[in-house]
């Protein structure tokens, strides 16, 4: 028997070096030298910590909140945590399965049965007693890489949840800055609101001092009071959205919706020059998306070596030891009670061999749809990069026509004022100047908030806020 067992042993070691799967290459993905608008560069924006792109104390604070509370991402951390555990619990499939048993019997057949008279003839008894204790050691021999390739789709597996947890974290990172942002942009709005209010409610009093005195008739009157209320009402708009994009920020944060501190001016915060995207082959890398589509490719590859390898034949190693004894008495009569046992056993498959064949091309259709997805993924992660960096570039154009705008028409406002104090103006004619006034600076203000969004998704993009 030793020899037999040898001989599968070394068996199993020739048919050891036997692939049936061919190991992970990256498939090959069409890059562009360079992001369309953008310079080559090997340094991007991504490669900073979060931190230091967002230097406002209070916007920081909120991120760090979020990082430690939110919701989705605790719970993307559970998910790692679970697929941790089920990695290291793939690593020990490789390791022999270790049985212990202990087991008595007490047979009493009749005594005119064929055994009853054998047992009365031989043993002088009525009865046959047998005690016994086993240790047993069962292991199947990864001849065709079958548990490599699963300890491979689990270390996979579990690599794409920790890429999911980065992916997470950098869309909670932007969502943050997004919505701080938002409501710089709204405190800015509120202002100029007010601001023009106040000019709306002193040329009301001044048009009706005219009134008065008959130089202007009720119509002049209740248009510059129409204006006052049309600029009035955008107040508690402004006050209501605010409100709730800070309940939005503390829910982002894992908080109670509450009121938000926050010190930063829109204007302040354009500190977006020399911006590097990098070179788009670093996305590979660097995006957590797309690594996670990647290592989809390598779970499938691997999973596709485990269906082949279930169609070849399998190998079981059996071998086991231990006292026995037909008395109580003598169980541990050592060694005397002593036995032992070994066996291999090689299985091949035959009549699921055509279902282990449908999973064997199912898995090669899965691998083939992975990289597919992975390279929509590039398409993709190109293409947002590309897109924040056209919106850059065209909204800094924009702000430089729309602050040229804001400060032609507040010179206009002037005056149109000062016209109609001297009676060289309609009310019509300042009530024009100060509604563009109005609308230009409100105009400004998102444009400058749309700046921002573009720099927080070009550095999403690129795969920064994960560090």
């Amino acid at each position: 028997m030793t020899r037999v067992i040898i001989l599968v042993l070394i068996t199993a070691t020739a048919l050891g070096s036997c692939k049936v799967n061919k190991p992970y290459q990256q498939p090959e993905v069409a890059t562009p030298q360079q992001f369309r608008g953008a310079t080559a560069d090997t340094l991007s924006i991504a490669d900073k910590q979060w931190k230091e792109l967002y230097s406002d104390t209070k916007l920081s604070a909120l991120i760090d909140s979020g990082i430690k509370n939110n919701y989705d991402l605790l719970i993307a951390v559970n998910r790692l945590d679970i697929s941790r555990k089920r990695m290291r619990q793939a690593k020990l499939l490789q390791l022999p399965e270790l049985n212990f048993s202990v087991a008595g019997q007490y047979s009493r057949p009749s005594d005119n049965s064929l055994n009853g008279i054998s047992i009365k003839n031989f043993l002088k008894s009525n009865h046959v007693e047998n005690y016994q204790a086993l240790a047993s050691l069962t292991w199947e021999a990864d001849i065709w890489g079958k548990i490599r390739n699963q300890k491979e789709a689990a270390l996979a597996e579990y690599m794409q949840s920790y890429e999911a947890v980065k992916a997470v974290q950098t869309q909670i990172v932007a969502d943050i800055a997004h919505g701080y942002f938002n409501l710089l942009m709204l405190d800015k709005q509120l202002e100029i609101s007010r601001n023009n209010l106040s000019l709306s409610d002193s040329f009301l009093l001044a048009t009706q001092k005219l009134k008065d005195a008959g130089l202007v008739n009720l119509l002049a009157v209740q248009q510059a009071e129409s204006q006052k209320q049309a600029t009035s009402i955008l107040i508690p708009q402004l006050q209501e959205n605010i409100g709730i994009q800070e309940n939005a920020l503390k829910i982002l944060t894992g908080a109670l919706p509450d009121s938000v501190e926050r010190i930063g001016v829109l204007k302040q915060m354009l500190r977006i020059d020399n911006i590097s995207a990098g070179v788009p082959a670093a996305l590979l890398s660097r995006r957590p998306d797309v690594r996670s589509a990647e290592l989809s490719i390598v779970a499938a590859n691997a999973r596709l070596g485990v269906a082949k390898a279930s169609m070849y034949p399998a190998l079981n190693i059996t071998a086991g030891g231990g006292l026995e004894s037909f008395k109580a008495s003598n169980w541990f009569n050592i060694p005397g009670s002593l036995f032992g046992l070994a066996a291999g056993t090689i299985a091949q498959p035959i009549f699921k061999r055509n279902q282990l064949k449908t999973n064997y091309e199912v898995a090669k259709l899965e691998r083939e749809q992975a990289v597919l997805v992975f390279r929509q993924q590039v398409l993709l992660a190109v293409g947002e990069v590309s897109d924040a960096l056209v919106q850059l570039e065209k909204l800094r154009e924009q702000e430089v026509i729309a602050q040229a705008q804001v400060d032609t028409l507040k010179q206009a406002v002037s005056n149109s004022r000062k016209l109609f104090s001297s009676d060289l103006a309609n009310y019509l004619e300042v009530l024009t100047a100060q509604g563009n006034a109005l609308q230009a600076e409100l105009s400004l203000a998102s444009i400058q908030k749309g700046q921002l969004d573009a720099m927080i998704e070009l550095y999403r993009a690129l795969g920064g806020g994960w560090k």
